[in-house]
């Protein structure tokens, strides 16, 4: 029960413990009686004494009953009691031998009532008892008393200190701990708040993104298709001949054909259809094709390097990118010669478009649709993988567009 503060355990168990000390020192105090009572006396008026020494130290024993579940409210109360228990043990010993045994019942009782420091002490009072009540520090002590402090007291006051610091330590380190215990609390809980937080900021994250990316797919598919559509239109209204006006029709049946598949795969996030059975260079390389045969610019594609399949998010962006560029050199820059070479190096691959168009200066409003958004998807797509690009241009002198991605090989399954 040492150390154990009131309204740790069960108030039940509080005054059952009280009870348990009352029964052992009133045991106690009744053995000693027998015993002593079993001896001869010498005067009988002493014994009836002794008897009313016994009596009253009984009823003072009872008051450890409501006192134990107050013990360390009113701390000045288990010392009046302790002391009260030694004077009336010292009493009863010095009256009949018998009774210094009576004094133990002071060891349990001072562990119960109280801490851990001021036990020891108590402890201690309670060995000198007996000794007190046998006169072991009058002159004739067959054991002198500094014997006796040096010997006994002074180590059990050596052990009441130490055990008190210790007590102490234990005290500091508990409300550090407790401490400890609320600021985990405290972060786990701004933790908790933060998570959900970053919860919600990627929900919204990949929504804008899911946003970003259907628009580059619209403006990539649908968007470039329906303004080729509109041209070949136009040119067939102008055309010269009625073959020359079949071939412009055809190629809006072509254009309109492929955009419907394009917008399909868009929707289902899936890789432009000349991607889907072909190599990028080869896709590259019919992308160059079909810009010729529908706008009449020259457009040449080639590759240096070791060819090799590449991450399918590269590959569609490294498309997304030349078709970008080549859309807007041949709506826009008014070229007669475009240039797309694809790269393989170490580590990257290498994307440039070049046109002898008539340029623009960088930083103006871009030329592409009139929005920018041309120039800003193809920024993005890159972005996404790690990569840089960088456009080269100037009014009269043409446009550069150089992108550079990381060359991470595709790995095929076994």
């Amino acid at each position: 029960m040492m150390g154990l503060r009131p309204g740790e355990v069960d108030p039940r168990a509080e005054r059952l413990g009280g009870r348990i000390l009352a029964g052992v020192g009133l045991t106690g105090l009744g053995i000693c009686t027998i015993i002593a009572a079993a001896l001869p006396h010498g005067d009988p008026a002493q014994w009836r004494l002794t008897l009313v020494f016994v009596a009253v130290n009984a009823v003072w024993i009872l008051g450890i009953v409501p006192l134990f579940p107050r013990r360390y409210r009113r701390p000045w109360l288990p010392a009046l009691f302790f002391l009260g228990l030694l004077a009336g043990a010292w009493v009863l010993g010095s009256r009949v031998e018998t009774f210094t045994a009576f004094a133990s019942v002071g060891y349990p009782i001072a562990f119960s009532i109280f801490t851990a420091r001021w036990s020891i002490f108590a402890v201690t009072a309670t060995a000198m008892v007996p000794m007190m009540a046998r006169g072991g520090w009058g002159p004739d002590a067959s054991t002198p008393a500094w014997v006796v402090v040096v010997s006994v007291i002074g180590p059990m006051l050596f052990v009441a200190w130490f055990v008190g610091v210790e007590n102490d330590k234990r005290k500091r380190a508990n409300a550090e701990l407790a401490k400890s215990n609320a600021r985990l609390e405290t972060a786990l809980e701004e933790n908790a708040g933060l998570h959900a937080q970053l919860l919600t900021q990627a929900r919204e994250a990949g929504v804008l993104d899911e946003r970003q990316r259907m628009a580059r797919e619209i403006h990539d598919t649908l968007a470039q298709g329906l303004t080729g559509i509109v041209t070949q239109l136009q040119a067939a209204g102008r055309a010269p001949s009625e073959a020359s006006r079949e071939r412009h029709l055809t190629q809006v049946h072509t254009l309109a054909k492929d955009s419907l598949t394009e917008a399909r795969r868009a929707v289902q996030a899936l890789r432009p259809e000349p991607l889907a059975d072909s190599r990028l260079p080869e896709a590259l390389a019919d992308l160059a094709r079909r810009v010729t045969d529908t706008s009449g610019v020259a457009v040449a594609a080639e590759t240096s390097g070791e060819a090799r399949p590449l991450l399918p998010e590269l590959e569609v962006t490294l498309y997304r990118v030349a078709q970008e560029a080549l859309a807007n050199a041949e709506k826009h820059a008014r070229a007669s010669r475009i240039g797309v070479t694809l790269t393989y190096a170490d580590d990257v691959v290498l994307l440039d478009v070049r046109d002898d168009g008539t340029g623009f200066t960088p930083g103006e409003p871009a030329r592409g649709d009139g929005t920018g958004f041309g120039l800003q998807a193809m920024r993005q797509r890159v972005q996404r993988v790690a990569g840089t690009l960088a456009i080269e241009s100037a009014p009269g002198e043409g446009t550069a567009v150089n992108v550079q991605v990381p060359a991470i090989p595709l790995v095929k399954d076994p």
